[in-house]
């Protein structure tokens, strides 16, 4: 164990690693949320909103994504070289969905042509639901185990990520997102969209609440490794009481048009969900379904003592740089969206 005057390292890491990745989730969560929803928008000008809703934010929300994989490469480099080279083609097509989604947003309105806006909305509705997707099918292999084997390496077949669990995490995913950027753009739009939105959020609720009752019925039926710490440690069972509560309250704000409230308590149950995962799994990051000396753990991952000691210094003064900037934009362009002559 990498300790130094009592301080264990590899812990701190991953909960630095854990934080960045749940700020990714939140912040770029509503934007492929609001990018799932965007062929729903029969107008033109109710697609242009909802582009310009998202278009001062999406390339700054993704910084956290880069940043997350640096920190995750530079913390941990056998989780990151187990797990990219196990899941090339998922993290593959990820990168190629990335680039589709930010070409689209900044291509559409580049020409008159309605063909070519039509391509680049299609392009951008597709982008981010497979993006979400994804994030659910890797998430789910994390959570379920894969088979690892000597040397950490995966001596399984890339079919195999394509699993009922895996899929109905990614339908989980998209589905939370689609709740979470469809109360974003009720706190950016107004009038008609604004409207609209507001019959649509409850279809996103109705779609999450279904999706993730299901993926918790048969986590705990055929999962149990990821109920066991609650089992044996009634004192954690306060993490998923809080999680449902946040859930349950997300329907109750909605219903009495408190959008700001709802967008907010959406964020905490990611941040919620996310933290039951951390807890459930540490001090495993992959489960091998080969045997526990195969397991992918904090310490038998992390770099060196003397390296995480100074990553933790730098994450010490960069992560408040990226925090107050993230703030920044986001106060700079509150306020409902106003279309203009610079809008996309």
């Amino acid at each position: 164990m990498a300790t130094f005057l009592g301080i264990d390292y590899p812990t701190w890491w991953f909960l630095v690693v854990g934080a960045l990745f749940s700020g990714y989730a939140i912040l770029d969560g509503f934007d492929l949320g609001a990018g799932a929803w965007h062929l729903f928008f029969r107008k033109e000008e109710s697609r242009r909103i909802a582009l310009n809703a998202v278009g001062p934010v999406w390339d700054g929300n993704e910084v956290w994504l880069v940043i997350g994989g640096g920190a995750l490469f530079a913390g941990f480099p056998i989780l990151y070289a187990s797990l990219l080279s196990a899941m090339y083609i998922p993290f593959m097509l990820f990168l190629a969905f990335l680039i589709f989604r930010a070409v689209s947003i900044e291509f559409r309105s580049k020409e008159p042509m309605l063909w070519w806006r039509r391509l680049w909305d299609t392009s951008y509705f597709i982008s981010s639901i497979m993006l979400a997707v994804l994030l659910g099918v890797v998430l789910g292999n994390v959570l379920q185990g894969f088979r690892l084997g000597p040397d950490y390496e995966f001596v399984g077949h890339w079919l195999e990520f394509i699993n009922p669990y895996a899929l109905m995490t990614g339908a989980t995913t998209l589905s939370l997102f689609m709740m979470h950027g469809a109360l974003y753009l009720l706190l950016k739009t107004e009038g008609r969209l604004y409207a609209r939105l507001s019959v649509l959020v409850k279809s996103a609720l109705v779609f999450f609440l279904v999706s993730f009752s299901i993926t918790t019925l048969y986590t705990l039926l055929y999962i149990p490794h990821l109920s066991d710490l609650f089992k044996s440690s009634p004192a954690f069972f306060f993490l998923p009481a809080l999680a449902f509560l946040s859930i349950a309250n997300i329907p109750r704000l909605v219903s009495k048009h408190r959008y700001l409230l709802a967008f907010l308590f959406s964020a905490i149950t990611i941040s919620l969900l996310l933290l039951l995962v951390a807890v459930e799994l540490y001090p495993v990051l992959i489960l091998s379904t080969l045997g526990e000396q195969y397991n992918i753990t904090v310490y038998n991952a992390a770099s060196s003592e003397r390296s995480l000691r100074i990553m933790l210094i730098m994450a010490a003064i960069g992560t408040p740089l990226v925090i107050s900037y993230t703030v920044f934009v986001f106060w700079t362009f509150r306020g409902k969206v106003k279309m203009d002559e610079t809008s996309y």
